[in-house]
């Protein structure tokens, strides 16, 4: 059966990859569909957080990037997964949800709402689990959705106390003629080591006649394929949605049955490298697949990784990132010669001439204070070149007399690194440059984690 029906997708019939903070970035989203998930929903995205953003065509890796101004990519998907991927956000204001549906509808098949995250960051702002107690406010997002919308409006929600008023909810959002509505079995307050309620699933089953997707069988019933089909049946669902599942292993999908986590893992990594994912987000989620085998050889080398060149190394994939690398820097050229240096290119980096002969690496790049803790990119620098035995970096800094901004150019290991962007202070110049040498080295540069937002780029260019 087709996941599309001309331009609108189809719920009915399906396996699903759930919305996961962390893991649901393009890696695991690509993964999930080679081994069978018909639909994937990317993590949930804060409505604030996106109408911050601008839609970049990065053309080095072929995606279309949601792009802060400090660089930072916040959603990045690309034409492999356009026709199946589900853009989920969280939202309690139906002007901002029509704002974020309208910006990334053009590179998405669905909108989904989520209804029913118990996080403390979504109820606190009025997001999530916190809407289930709302329904004027759930219908007024959800018929503005489906009104202003190009794609299929959907939500997700969790059950409440009583099956009849988890009914009444359902009916209420079918209502506002959204295009399906997925059911967590479990409550607010319940977690996963709680029994997932395949009854409640099945009584709102039996009430829409919307597609219903069941959610939550993840180790308490899904465990396997067949254990997929075995929850369908218990809940009476049109389609089964995956989380904790997929977040360990995510060929759970596969109808031949899961593979092995190292075939997995090196599968992942492989995607990883080819769309550029962030390294600590890349190690978070092989760490899920890896969460019983964590005390293994490749496990303690994951713990123990510094940079996307270590977690190839596990792997055995050094030729192919140094491959992938090269293959880059020829298109970053490419496209710098056809257009010009920094000219809407997401992920420009030049290799200039300075006058006492040697080359500097260079990108757009401005530090954000507020976007780093206590330890500096510099500090983070020190470190790594304490650890690599080489001298500690020495940074060379020129002034802009006309405005009395800065420019600085670190050394580390025989490379020069600079940032072209002019900052206000001499430190802040410093510390630009040193994030210019992280990244390029695919090292951390300490960069904060925002668990709704954790997609992060190891560039940070305009």
């Amino acid at each position: 059966m087709s996941v599309a029906m001309g331009n609108r997708l189809n719920y009915s019939n399906k396996l699903i990859l759930a919305p996961m903070v962390r893991i649901g970035t393009l890696p695991t989203r690509l993964l999930a569909l080679d081994y069978g998930a018909d639909i994937v929903y990317g993590e949930e995205l804060i409505d604030f957080k996106m109408l911050q953003c601008k839609r970049v065509e990065n053309k080095i890796l072929g995606t279309v990037d949601f792009v802060l101004s400090s660089g930072q990519p916040v959603f990045r998907t690309c034409a492999r997964e356009r026709d199946r991927v589900v853009f989920q956000m969280g939202t309690a204001d139906p002007q901002r949800a029509v704002q974020v549906a309208k910006l990334v509808q053009n590179d998405v098949a669905g909108i989904d709402v989520n209804m029913g995250c118990p996080k403390e960051f979504s109820i606190k702002g009025g997001m999530g689990a916190a809407l289930l107690t709302k329904p004027d406010k759930i219908r007024e997002i959800l018929c503005s959705l489906v009104k202003e919308s190009s794609k299929p409006v959907t939500c997700k929600i969790r059950i409440l106390p009583k099956v009849e008023d988890t009914i009444q909810l359902a009916k209420l959002i079918e209502s506002t003629g959204v295009s399906a509505l997925a059911v967590h079995g479990r409550l607010r307050d319940e977690r996963p080591r709680h029994k997932v309620h395949c009854d409640y699933i099945k009584a709102v089953a039996e009430s829409v006649s919307i597609p219903l997707i069941a959610n939550g069988g993840s180790d308490d019933i899904i465990d396997s394929y067949e254990g997929i089909k075995k929850f369908k049946e218990m809940t009476g669902a049109s389609s089964v949605m995956i989380a904790r599942e997929a977040q360990w292993n995510p060929s759970i999908f596969r109808r031949e049955g899961k593979l092995e986590e190292h075939e997995v893992c090196k599968a992942y990594v492989k995607y990883a490298v080819d769309y550029d994912n962030p390294y600590q987000n890349s190690k978070y989620c092989l760490q899920q697949i890896l969460h019983e085998k964590m005390e293994t050889p490749q496990g303690q080398a994951l713990m123990h990784s510094e940079s996307a060149r270590d977690i190839c190394a596990i792997w055995r994939m050094e030729g192919y990132f140094k491959e992938v690398e090269s293959r880059r820097e020829r298109d970053r050229d490419f496209y710098e010669n056809q257009r010009g240096p920094y000219e809407n290119d997401f992920r420009s980096v030049k290799r200039r001439k300075l006058d006492d002969g040697c080359t500097v690496t260079e990108m757009h790049i401005r530090f954000v204070k507020k976007d780093y803790s206590e330890k500096t990119p510099k500090s983070h620098l020190i470190e790594w070149c304490r650890r690599k035995g080489l001298p500690v970096p020495h940074y060379q800094t020129e002034e802009r007399l006309k405005d009395r901004h800065f420019k600085s150019v670190v050394l580390v290991d025989g490379e020069k690194y600079s940032s072209s962007f002019w900052e206000k202070s001499k430190r802040f110049a410093e510390q630009s440059a040193a994030v210019v040498c992280l990244r390029s080295l695919g090292v951390s540069d300490g960069r904060k984690e925002d668990p709704h937002c954790s997609q992060k780029s190891l560039w940070q260019i305009f």
